[in-house]
């Protein structure tokens, strides 16, 4: 049964097309991963199929009585509803059934016997609903999910507005989880869990019986839980069977083979051409060549994709720094409440270390300390000599509607256009990013322009807040190798372990703040 079905979809931003007579169709309970390059269109397909954008061409038909779950970023924090409330939306359904019982039974005694009955068997019928949807379960099914999402450690008692913004999305994540509509869309759902919380979402969309639709650049996360990948390259839509390891393979082999279709054609197509410009103005062949143009007009062409631009992260060196990074002396950190006990830490010259552990514990609040950015509760922190420090943030707050090339000029402003458009190109950007707005690229289009500002300056530390977050798996692992390379020394905030692992010479485990020996 097919629950959504798109038909011959086009669909851009100005002259850039990002779908050409695109079809689709979602089938009942698939797990599909959603997959491409940055800036393909994945998160635009999202608002296309969730009604936000409107399409240039074609039809978005979903099949009726559909409950569609979607994660919806602009959601109001400023009330003054707890976390728990806000779990509770979840089964707003179901609480309006319960409080249409409610009132059924307080006006039964002002009804004729025959409206009574009539009365208490609609109140059967609707209590009936709620035990088959296990309304009585519904604090339990909170608690699960608020656990395996790590709610409880922040208070589900908190209310929702003084979260980060880790945690709130974290919250609208586990509303949309405990809605369990007919199909969940789910755009990056890892960015801002940790290592426990990525397993505990992995092994639920493991035995999720609906469907999903999920995005993500997370290989070893999408390989556990989906069984169809769709494909989005060259402005269509590929389905292929199977987890993404499969797919890598099976798209190979169809690349291969479109690749030999497309050379034999191009072949023919040169004969045709090269026949009927030989033999249209004779009068004896007139006719053949004419026939050769026909042939010509009827042939399909088969178009392959352009090669990408291939992001290159090559971090410019300064002069090496004091043997001493950084030295705190009982440094308590936090904002009003303290996140940490009172730490006595040392960093030390060519030391790349990972920070680990839950979210909401304090990890981006250290890195935000050591720089200087917010002040620490008490304790202080000694920061060593000659030190070029490079710090990429984990979300920038206010997206810029500047140019690409007018953000980058800010940077600098010793380039010339040229020089701009070299750097930015390096970092995988095509020209149609680089003349865009910087708050039209997609996630991924983003953190690459904001890695293109970090390599070019030259530096001695890196302090790095989740830079995989929307990368894409090429812009992922060309940054692994880069960091691997780099001869300053790394803090890196990561929840993806299969990143940091060899790039990494210590892990502190910032749960119990200590070090782990690698």
């Amino acid at each position: 049964m097919s629950i959504l079905t798109i038909k011959n979809m086009s669909h851009s931003f100005g002259d850039r097309v990002i779908f050409k007579d695109a079809s689709f169709r979602f089938l009942k309970g698939e797990h599909v991963g959603l997959v491409g390059s940055n800036g393909e269109g994945k998160s635009t397909f999202m608002n296309i199929i969730t009604n936000e954008l409107i399409i240039d061409d074609g039809t978005v038909e979903w099949s009726s009585k559909v409950k569609i779950g979607y994660m919806n970023q602009n959601i109001d924090f400023q009330n003054e509803s707890t976390i728990r409330e806000v779990l509770r939306e979840g089964f707003s359904e179901l609480y309006d059934i319960e409080k249409n019982i409610e009132d059924l039974y307080k006006s039964i005694e002002n009804l004729k016997e025959e409206d009574m009955i009539k009365a208490i068997n609609k109140g059967t019928r609707l209590q009936e609903i709620l035990d088959n949807n296990e309304f009585h379960l519904i604090d339990s099914k909170i608690d699960a999910v608020a656990g395996g999402l790590g709610l409880k450690a922040v208070g589900l008692d908190k209310k929702v507005k003084y979260l980060s913004g880790g945690q709130k999305t974290k919250v609208l994540l586990g509303k949309l989880l405990l809605e369990t509509p007919d199909i969940l869309l789910l755009d990056e759902p890892t960015n801002y869990l940790d290592e426990n919380h990525i397993r505990w979402l992995k092994e639920y969309l493991k035995s999720y019986k609906q469907g999903f639709i999920l995005i993500s650049h997370d290989t070893e996360f999408l390989n556990s839980v989906v069984n169809v990948i769709w494909h989005i390259e060259n402005k269509n839509l590929t389905r292929y069977i199977g987890d993404y390891d499969k797919f890598i393979k099976d798209y190979e082999i169809k690349k291969d083979l479109i690749k030999g279709e497309y050379e034999r054609q191009q072949e023919e197509i040169r004969k045709l051409e090269d026949f009927v410009k030989k033999n249209k103005a004779r009068a004896a062949t007139k006719g053949l060549a004419s026939a050769r143009q026909k042939r010509l007009d009827k042939i399909q062409r088969i178009e392959i994709s352009g090669k990408k631009p291939k992001p290159h992260f090559n971090f410019k060196i300064s002069r090496p720094s004091g043997k001493t990074i950084f030295e705190t002396q009982d440094l308590v950190i936090g904002y009003g409440d303290p996140l940490s006990k009172s730490l006595n830490l040392t960093m030390e010259r060519g030391q790349k270390i990972a920070l680990i552990g839950a979210n909401g514990i304090g990890k981006s609040t250290l890195l935000k300390s050591l720089l200087g950015l917010i002040k620490p509760l008490s304790g202080e922190v000694v920061l060593g000599e000659y030190q070029d420090i490079g710090y990429f943030q984990q979300e920038d707050r206010e997206v810029s509607n500047k140019s690409v090339m007018e953000e980058m000029w800010d940077e600098f402003k010793e380039y010339n256009r040229y020089d701009i458009r070299s750097i930015l190109a390096k970092c995988g950007l095509t020209k149609e990013h680089i003349d865009s707005s910087v708050d039209r690229l997609s996630g991924g289009e983003q953190a690459k322009v904001r890695l293109c500002k970090l390599i070019n300056k030259p530096t001695n530390i890196l302090i790095l807040d989740e830079p995989t977050n929307h990368l894409d798996v090429e812009a992922k692992e060309e940054l692994k190798k880069s960091l691997k390379e780099y001869e300053g020394s790394i803090l890196l905030v990561c929840h993806e372990a299969e990143f940091y692992r060899d790039i990494v010479t210590h892990i502190w485990d910032c749960e119990r703040w200590e070090s782990i020996l690698l």
